[in-house]
């Protein structure tokens, strides 16, 4: 049987890197893990010149945890950017133990409902750990993937403290022409911004989200030496919220209707490309089963 699994990515609201507290909402670009069982031995496969690493150690870090044994063909397909600021990490890791899970069930090789969503969430992390894929764990980037909507969360505790619907609105995405792995980011000029992204971390408990997220979004640019234009030239054009996602090098931006133009007008003058996407409330899901 194979079992195809659908993980949307994340933008960030808070970054959790300079204070352990982050906050993330998902966004319909999305990794898709198909999986199958083999006899003999285990196949990774993805899109050119994305490494299969973390794919393998999803895999082994699910069969590890219910002794088992067995071959299996896993493949990715995306439309979520590596390297991004986008959670691709994070979405990948979630949709191959979902598919790796949900597969070994429908073989009856472990028992329905003997993962939960948390277990599942907690292996996804502890792979991209051991990968060096991530910092902090990425808990509100895999959260937000996992559950869909809005996420904040205490990362080194792995908790989730509040999580609700995002309101739909128009995403944009701004990315330039580089990539920026989250685990080369200098994590002692990010420090030094935390009593600062405390103040934003407080407005998004508060539920102020755009406000959060265009303060997180500007600082880190000064802390990781990104052009902060980028996300005033979106507020100027009538964007409700602008910033840096994650650790870049990709700008989001969530915009009304009656600005969509003007902000996509505004970003073209930027070397790069224009994304243009939405809220993903449903998160990660199993969309076929045969």
């Amino acid at each position: 049987m194979n079992v195809t699994v659908r993980s949307p990515g994340s933008a960030t609201v808070i970054n959790a890197i300079s204070t352990g507290c982050g906050s993330a909402f998902g966004i319909e670009l999305y990794v898709n893990a198909e999986a199958s069982l083999k006899p003999s031995k285990r196949t990774f496969k993805a899109e050119k010149g994305v490494d299969t690493t973390l794919m393998e150690i999803c895999v082994r870090k699910v069969l590890q945890k219910f002794d088992v044994d067995t071959g299996i063909r896993i493949q990715t397909s995306s439309t979520l950017p590596v390297a991004s600021g986008l959670s691709s990490s994070s979405a990948t890791s979630n949709a191959v133990v979902m598919a790796t899970y949900q597969v070994l069930v429908g073989e009856g090789l472990v028992e329905e409902n003997s993962l939960s969503d948390l277990d599942m969430v907690n292996l996804a992390i502890d792979a991209s750990l051991e990968a060096g894929v991530t910092i902090t764990g990425a808990f509100d980037d895999a959260s937000a993937s996992f559950f869909g909507g809005l996420t904040i969360t205490h990362n080194p505790r792995r908790e989730i403290l509040h999580s609700s619907q995002m309101e739909e609105q128009n995403i944009l995405i701004y990315m330039p022409n580089r990539k920026s792995p989250t685990a080369q980011s200098d994590v002692a000029r990010m420090k030094l911004l935390a009593p600062w992204v405390k103040l934003a971390f407080q407005e998004a408990l508060r539920g102020n989200i755009y406000h959060a997220l265009t303060l997180n979004g500007i600082l880190y640019s000064a802390a990781l030496n990104f052009n902060a234009e980028i996300a005033l030239d979106a507020l100027d054009s009538g964007a409700l919220a602008a910033g840096l996602s994650g650790t870049g090098p990709s700008f989001v931006a969530i915009v009304p209707d009656s600005s969509l133009d003007k902000v996509k007008e505004a970003w073209s003058f930027y070397p790069g490309k224009v994304i243009s996407t939405g809220v993903d409330n449903v998160g990660t899901k199993v969309v076929e089963h045969g």
